[in-house]
C-alpha cells in the first residue's frame, strides 16, 4: 500500500528530473574544458604554368606573393607581376628572393575573390588565375549573465523548477497525503537545482572562457593527416628546396665496388736499406714529409755497425797490406837504380809499380770501409709521402725507410666477386668528390676470394691520399631503362627503404619509395616507385624528412 501511494511521487520525480545525459545542447562537451580551434595556414591560393609557379597568402591587409621556376622551384627574383583586384589593377613590389608585397585592403572582408596575375621576367610572360578564400574570423565564447550565475540552467531550469512544484504538489493532494505532497514538492523542486549545473544553453561553454582563435595563425611547415608534408614557400626559401622532373632514359648497368687509392707502379718507389746500421742525415737534414725529389738525391746515410771480431780481422788485414806495400816499395826503389844500367829490365819496373799501386788501392778501400756509410738514394722523381727518420736510429736490413709517389699519378685498386670484361668508364666516390677513372687490368689470381681490378685516375687529384677508401662505380655493356636523380634527392627511412619527395603541388610534398641502382657517383638510377614527368626534390629533401 506504501508503495502504490508512493508511485505518484515517484512518476513526478522521474518525469520532471533533468539527466546528466541529456543536459548538454548539441555540439557541446561538458565533462571536459572546451579547447581552442587548432590554427590553420594563412588563407592562400596556388597557380602554375610551365614556367612558373605562384602562391598567394593573405595577411593582414595585404598579400604576399610568391613565385618560382615551375621545374626547378628557383625563387624568380626579379619580375616585374601585376595583379587585377577588386580594387583594381596593382602591382606588386618585390622584396627579394622571389617574394612580391601586394597591399590589399580588401583582404580584410570575408568572401570569395577571383584574381588574375600577370607575371614577366625576362623573355617570359604567364598569366595566372587564382582564387583567394577570406573566411570569417572565429567567434569567441559568450560570458554568462547575472541571471545566468544565479540559475545556471536558466530559464530551461527556472520553469523545470515551478513545474516540479506544482505538479508535485497536485499529485500529492490527489494522494490524500500533505506529508507527502511535501516531500514530493521538496524533491521536485530540489533535484532540479542541484542538477542545473549540467544546462546549457546552445553556444555557451561554462568551463573556463577562452579567447578567440583568429583565423590563419598557422603558417608553419607541418605533416598533413594524409601523410603529405606540407611546406609553406617561406620555409622553401630557407631550406633551398629544389627540383627536377624526371625524365626517362636509357643507361648502361653499372657495379658499386670497394677500393683505395694507390700509388702508381711506375711514378713511385721505396728506399730501403740493403745493410743493417745507423742512421744519419745528409747536408741539409732529412727531407719533410712533401717534400719533393728528384731521382739520384741522397736523403739519408746509413753506416754498418762493426763487431769486436770484424776490428780485430780488419786491422790484422791492415797490417797485413802495410808490410806487403814497405816491401814493395824497396824493391821499387832498387829497380829504378838499377834499371838505368840495365841490370832490371823495365818491364819488370812497371810490374812492380803496379802492384804497389794495387796494394795501396786495398789498403784505402779498407779504410774507408771503416768510415764511410751508405748512401740512401730517392730512386724516382716525387714527393715524400712517407718516413721518419731519425738521426742515430738504428735501421734493420730492408727495412723501408722512404716512400716516394707521383701525386699526379695515382691509381685505384678496386676489388670485384666477378670476373668483369674491361669496362669502359669508371668513376670513384671520394666524400662529395668524384674521381674519372680509366681501366688499366684485372688480375688473374684471386687474393680473399675477390679479383683485382686497376684504375688510373683521370687528370691530376686534389685532396687524394694514398690508402683513402673509395666505393668505385664500374659501367659495364648491359643496358637498362630508368630515371636518373642525383644521390642528394634519395632519403632512405628507418626500416632501411629509399624514398624520394615529390613535389605535387606549390606547397604540398608526398614520399614516394622507389628502387634504385647505383649510376655513378653522383647519380641513382630509379627502376620503379616513381612515374616520369613527376617533379622530384633533389635538394633540401634531407630537410623536408626532419618535418614533423
Amino acid at each position: 500500500m506504501r508503495f502504490r501511494r508512493s508511485l505518484p511521487f515517484i512518476l513526478a520525480f522521474i518525469l520532471l528530473s533533468p539527466g546528466q545525459q541529456s543536459s548538454a545542447h548539441e555540439g557541446h562537451d561538458h565533462d571536459a574544458a572546451a579547447t581552442p580551434a587548432a590554427s590553420s595556414a594563412l588563407p592562400r591560393a596556388e597557380a602554375a604554368s610551365d614556367t612558373f609557379e605562384l602562391v598567394a597568402a593573405a595577411r593582414a591587409d595585404e598579400i604576399v606573393i610568391s613565385i618560382d621556376r615551375f621545374q626547378t622551384n628557383e625563387p624568380v627574383q626579379d619580375a616585374t607581376v601585376t595583379v587585377e583586384t577588386p580594387q583594381g589593377s596593382a602591382e606588386a613590389e618585390p622584396i627579394g628572393d622571389g617574394t612580391y608585397h601586394l597591399p590589399a585592403a580588401w583582404v580584410t572582408t570575408p568572401g570569395h575573390y577571383d584574381l588574375i596575375a600577370t607575371v614577366v621576367q625576362g623573355g617570359a610572360a604567364e598569366v595566372l588565375t587564382f582564387a583567394l578564400e577570406i573566411p570569417k574570423a572565429s567567434a569567441g565564447p559568450t560570458h554568462p549573465s547575472e541571471f545566468d550565475r544565479i540559475f545556471p540552467g536558466g530559464f530551461y531550469a527556472l520553469f523545470a523548477v515551478l513545474a516540479a512544484f506544482v505538479l508535485g504538489g497536485l499529485l500529492g493532494l490527489l494522494a490524500g497525503r500533505r506529508r507527502s505532497a511535501a516531500a514530493a514538492i521538496l524533491a521536485a523542486a530540489l533535484v532540479p537545482l542541484l542538477a542545473s549545473g549540467a544546462f546549457a544553453h546552445e553556444g555557451h561553454d561554462h568551463g573556463p572562457p577562452q579567447a578567440a582563435q583568429p583565423a590563419g595563425t598557422g603558417d608553419t611547415a607541418r605533416i598533413l593527416a594524409d601523410g603529405s608534408v606540407f611546406v609553406p614557400k617561406t620555409t622553401q626559401r630557407i631550406l633551398a628546396i629544389r627540383t627536377i622532373v624526371s625524365q626517362p632514359s636509357v643507361h648502361r648497368r653499372t657495379i658499386e665496388l670497394p677500393g683505395r687509392i694507390i700509388p702508381d707502379p711506375n711514378a713511385s718507389g721505396f728506399v730501403q736499406t740493403a745493410v743493417g746500421g745507423r742512421l744519419s742525415a745528409p747536408e741539409g737534414g732529412f727531407p719533410r714529409l712533401g717534400t719533393r725529389v728528384k731521382k739520384g738525391d741522397v736523403l739519408a746515410y746509413v753506416t754498418p755497425p762493426l763487431q769486436a771480431i770484424d776490428v780485430s780481422d780488419m786491422r790484422q788485414r791492415q797490417g797485413e797490406l802495410d808490410q806487403q806495400i814497405s816491401i814493395v816499395e824497396r824493391r821499387l826503389a832498387r829497380y829504378q837504380t838499377l834499371a838505368p844500367s840495365g841490370a832490371v829490365a823495365q818491364a819488370q819496373l812497371e810490374e812492380t809499380r803496379l802492384e804497389l799501386q794495387g796494394l795501396r788501392d786495398r789498403r784505402s778501400a779498407l779504410d774507408r770501409a771503416t768510415r764511410a756509410p751508405e748512401p740512401l738514394i730517392a730512386p724516382v722523381d716525387g714527393v715524400i709521402a712517407d718516413g721518419n727518420p731519425v738521426a742515430g736510429q738504428v735501421a734493420q736490413t730492408n727495412q723501408v725507410i722512404f716512400q716516394i709517389i707521383d701525386p699526379a699519378r695515382l691509381w685505384v685498386e678496386a676489388l670485384s666477386y666477378e670476373a668483369l670484361p674491361e669496362t669502359r668508364s669508371a668513376t670513384a666516390r671520394l666524400g662529395d668528390n668524384d674521381l674519372k677513372l680509366t681501366f688499366r687490368g684485372a688480375g688473374f689470381a684471386d687474393r680473399n676470394q675477390s679479383i683485382p681490378i686497376h684504375f688510373a685516375i683521370d687528370g691530376e687529384p686534389s685532396g687524394v691520399r694514398i690508402g683513402q677508401f673509395v666505393t668505385v662505380f664500374a659501367e659495364t655493356a648491359d643496358e637498362q631503362p630508368g630515371l636518373a636523380l642525383p644521390r642528394a634527392s634519395i632519403v632512405r627511412t628507418t626500416v632501411g627503404q629509399d624514398t624520394v619527395f615529390e613535389h605535387v603541388s606549390a606547397e604540398r610534398f608526398e614520399r614516394r619509395p622507389v628502387r634504385i641502382e647505383p649510376l655513378d657517383g653522383q647519380r641513382v638510377l630509379i627502376l620503379q616507385g616513381l612515374a616520369a614527368g613527376k617533379r622530384v626534390v633533389v635538394q633540401g629533401a634531407e630537410m623536408i624528412d626532419h618535418i614533423r
